[in-house]
């Protein structure tokens, strides 16, 4: 398998693990502040990748040289989720998602300006009808809560968070100097989890953690293992590998994926015109197979 066959593989599995997060944090959302499980998540991920970076590759003293870079890295991914639930305080969850479809055409721009990656024209095809079938899904084939979209003061502040969200891709080629993805991410890891923590540092102190119930502590345990540590690991593993178009190309699938994770869960499937949707984005995978970029 060739090494951007690998990256293409890590980012479908990305993109699966973090559509659980959407539909178990749906269930915990009620019992907790989602600062709160966020900071949680990403102190716990931070712990999970430091252990699996000593075990597995070793942390040698060279991978913190530069330490400005991972204050970076995890400021952007620390940013987008600050800004994520600040937006929702006042965006519905369906305006958010919409916004959040503009991560791959953004992280574009970004690979552009901070690599020189080109844009193609079969990509841009891809991008475009990705975003078409994503949005036919969040908006479940119903044309009038499309035409009813509009754009208000959540869904502006998410939008920045999303920017942040972008820029983190690129930035990842740009600044690993030949470190392992594993202790890349823990950098990146242990710095967001700084940056998250003192942004959610409140309702940490406010939430009574006895009185939680399960679902609460399955989310956090699914969250901070599949949906941050081993995502962040592939995620930085993709990004070495392709360009940064295609890596959040993959977010597209991510609608599709949280539909199985309900009918998995027992909620049942969508109606058959919302699976049309699915079908573009599948559409939209299979023209970023083709690898029209030169590193």
């Amino acid at each position: 398998m060739s090494e951007t066959a690998k990256g293409h593989l890590a980012m479908l599995a990305f993109s699966a693990l973090i559509a659980g997060s959407f539909a178990l944090g749906a269930m915990a959302a009620p019992h907790i502040a989602p600062t709160a499980l966020t900071a949680v998540r990403f102190i716990a991920a931070s712990v999970i990748l430091g252990i699996a970076a000593h075990l597995v590759a070793g942390i040698p003293r060279t991978a913190f040289a530069a330490p400005w870079r991972y204050l970076l890295l995890g400021g952007a991914m620390g940013l987008y989720f600050v800004l994520m639930f600040e937006g929702l305080k006042t965006a519905a969850p369906v305006s958010a998602a919409a916004v959040f479809t503009l991560t791959p055409v953004l992280s574009g721009i970004f690979g552009f300006f901070l690599l020189r990656q080109v844009t193609t024209a079969r990509m841009a095809l891809a991008l475009a009808v990705g975003a078409a079938g994503a949005l036919w899904v969040i908006f479940e084939a119903d044309w009038q809560a499309v035409l009813a979209f509009e754009v208000g003061r959540g869904e502006t502040i998410y939008f920045w968070g999303c920017m942040a969200h972008a820029l983190y891709t690129p930035m990842v080629r740009r600044l690993n100097r030949g470190e392992r993805p594993v202790v890349f991410s823990f950098g990146a890891m242990l710095a967001a989890a700084l940056l998250v923590g003192v942004a959610g540092w409140g309702d940490l102190r406010a939430t009574d953690w006895a009185a939680l119930p399960a679902i609460v502590w399955i989310t956090i345990a699914y969250t901070a293992v599949a949906a941050t540590a081993v995502t962040f690991v592939l995620l930085q593993f993709a990004s070495l590998r392709l360009p940064s178009a295609k890596v959040m190309a993959y977010t597209y699938l991510t609608p599709a994926w949280v539909i199985l994770w309900q009918a998995a869960l027992g909620h049942g499937l969508p109606r058959g015109l919302v699976m049309a949707g699915v079908a573009l984005t599948a559409l939209a995978l299979l023209l970023l197979l083709k690898d029209e970029h030169r590193g």
